[in-house]
C-alpha cells in the first residue's frame, strides 16, 4: 500500500508508453500527487518552461529527444527539482550517467508504483530541507534586510510597507531616488522578504560598463562571438535564476540594449551574444535609477515600452533633507558601525550644538554622504565628545535651514472666512445649522459672512 502524502506535489510523468504513463499517473494520483502526464518529450519540454512542477519522472529513451535532454532541461530551470529516471536493464550505463547529471535516482523497468512513489516522496523531503535549511541559515547570518533600513519618519514607514506587501509578488519594481538615498538595499530587501530569499541575487551597474561590454556581461557570449571571447561565458541574467536580477542605473542603459532587455523582461529567455538558441530564465527583475525617466523618454533616451514593463511596481525613496526625524537613528546605526570598523577611535557621542549643523546640512549625497561623514569623524576626532568645530566646514557652516511653504500665505481671518462659507454653501443657506457646526454663535458666523 503507498502511503499517502501530507503535502500535494505536483509532477510532470514522462513516458512514451501510453499504457506505463497512465498506470503510473493513477498510481502517483491515489498516493497524493497531482499528476501532469506526457507522452513525447517534445510536449514535456515544453510544460517545463510554462509550468511550475515539484518533480520530474522520466523515461531515457523516448523518439525525439530523450530523457538525458529532459534531464538537462529541468536542472537548468530548476535545480532544486528531483528528476528520477526510468530505463530498460539494458540502458543502465545511459541512467547512471544520468545520475552524474544531476538525477535523484533510477528504476530499471519493470518496477512498481509504491517503488516510484519511496524514492519520489523521499527526494521531494530532501529537496524541501535543503531549501529550508538555506533560508534558515541566511535568516541566522543576515538577519531580516528589511530590518536593516533605518527610518521612522513617514516616508520610510510606506517604502517599507510596499516592500512587505510586493516582495512575494513575482512583478517587476522600480525603485526610484535620489543617489545615496538607498536603492540597493531597498532591491535586497524586496528579494530577501520574498519567496526568491534562497535563489541567486545579482547586482550589475548599468552606467559602469559600455554598451558592448555590458551586453556580454547580461546576456552571455559563445566561444568566439567577438574578438577575445577565447571561451563561452554564462551571462547575469543567466546566473539570477531563479532569484533577483537587480538593475542598477537602468536609466543609463544604451537604448540598442533596452529593446533586447525588453525581449528577456517579456519572454523570459535569453540569447547569448553569437549564440543560435534562446534559453528559458526565471528572473525577477528590479531596477533603480536616479533619473528622470518619463523626461528620458521625451528625449528619446529610454524606450517608453520598457518603462511600462518595469514599472509595475514603483518605490520612491525619499532624500535624506526629507526624512530629517531619522537623523538621530541614523548617526547612531553609523555611529555603532564606524566604531566596530575602528575600534581605537574614543568617539562616543554628538553634542547637541553638532546635531544642529547635521540637521541644518542639505545632504545632497543623502544617507551615503552621512555614513563617510561619521566614519570620517570617528577616524579623526581628537576627542569623545563631537562638537561643530570637529565637522567637516561645508557642514560646520551650514546656515540654518528655512522653512519651505509652497502654497499661498493668506491671513487666518481670511482661511475662516472662506471656510465660513464653504461650510454656509454646504448646508444649503441655513445660518443656525451651519453656526452648529462650525462650533461657533449665530453673530460669529454672521461676521464671517459679511
Amino acid at each position: 500500500m503507498i502511503e499517502p502524502r501530507a503535502r500535494r506535489s505536483r509532477v510532470l510523468v514522462v513516458d512514451d508508453d501510453h499504457a506505463l504513463v497512465e498506470t503510473i499517473s493513477d498510481g502517483l494520483a491515489d498516493a497524493g500527487y497531482e499528476v501532469v502526464r506526457s507522452t513525447a518529450s517534445r510536449e514535456a519540454a515544453a510544460a517545463l518552461q510554462k509550468e511550475h512542477f515539484d518533480a520530474l519522472v522520466t523515461d531515457l529513451r523516448m523518439p525525439g529527444s530523450g530523457g538525458m535532454e529532459l534531464l538537462a532541461l529541468s536542472r537548468r530551470l530548476a535545480p532544486e527539482r528531483p528528476v528520477v529516471v526510468m530505463t530498460a536493464f539494458s540502458a543502465v550505463d545511459t541512467a547512471i550517467e544520468s545520475i552524474r547529471q544531476g538525477a535523484y535516482h533510477y528504476l530499471t523497468k519493470p518496477f512498481t508504483v509504491a517503488e516510484l512513489a519511496l524514492f519520489l516522496g523521499r527526494a521531494l523531503d530532501e529537496a524541501e530541507l535543503r531549501r529550508e535549511t538555506r533560508t534558515l541559515r541566511r535568516a541566522l547570518r543576515d538577519g531580516s534586510v528589511l530590518d536593516n533600513v533605518i527610518g521612522r519618519s513617514g516616508g520610510m514607514r510606506e517604502v517599507c510597507s510596499l516592500v512587505s506587501r510586493v516582495a512575494d509578488a513575482d512583478v517587476p519594481v522600480l525603485v526610484l531616488g535620489e543617489t545615496g538615498t538607498g536603492k540597493g538595499l531597498i532591491a535586497r530587501a524586496l528579494h530577501s522578504e520574498g519567496r526568491r530569499a534562497s535563489g541567486p541575487f545579482v547586482t550589475v551597474n548599468c552606467a559602469a560598463l559600455p554598451e558592448h561590454l555590458l551586453e556580454s556581461e547580461l546576456f552571455g557570449h559563445v566561444r568566439g562571438a567577438f574578438t577575445g571571447a577565447m571561451s563561452s561565458r554564462r551571462g547575469l541574467i543567466e546566473e539570477a535564476h531563479g532569484g533577483t536580477l537587480f538593475l542598477d542605473e537602468i536609466g543609463e542603459m544604451a537604448i540598442g540594449l533596452q529593446a533586447k532587455l525588453l525581449h528577456i523582461v517579456e519572454q523570459n529567455v535569453v540569447r547569448a551574444v553569437g549564440a543560435n538558441k534562446e534559453i528559458p530564465v526565471d528572473v525577477r527583475f528590479v531596477a533603480a535609477t536616479h533619473r528622470d525617466l518619463p523626461a528620458r523618454v521625451a528625449a528619446r533616451e529610454f524606450r517608453e515600452d520598457l518603462l511600462f514593463r518595469l514599472d509595475v511596481v514603483s518605490l520612491e525613496i525619499p532624500p535624506l533633507r526629507h526624512r530629517l526625524s531619522d537623523l538621530p537613528q541614523l548617526i547612531e546605526h553609523f555611529l555603532d558601525r564606524a566604531r566596530q570598523k575602528h575600534p581605537r577611535s574614543g568617539v562616543a557621542r554628538f553634542l547637541p550644538d553638532a546635531m544642529a549643523r547635521l540637521v541644518d546640512y542639505g545632504w545632497p549625497g543623502n544617507v551615503r554622504e552621512l555614513e563617510n561623514v561619521v566614519e570620517r569623524i570617528v577616524l579623526l576626532a581628537p576627542s569623545p565628545a563631537i562638537s561643530a568645530a570637529d565637522l567637516p566646514p561645508a557642514i560646520a557652516a551650514a546656515k540654518p535651514r528655512e522653512l519651505e511653504f509652497s502654497g499661498p500665505v493668506l491671513p487666518l481671518a481670511e482661511v475662516s472666512r472662506r471656510y465660513a462659507a464653504w461650510a454656509f454653501e454646504q448646508l444649503e443657506g441655513r445660518r443656525m445649522l451651519t453656526a452648529e457646526k462650525l462650533g461657533v454663535d449665530r453673530k460669529t458666523l454672521v461676521k464671517l459672512l459679511a
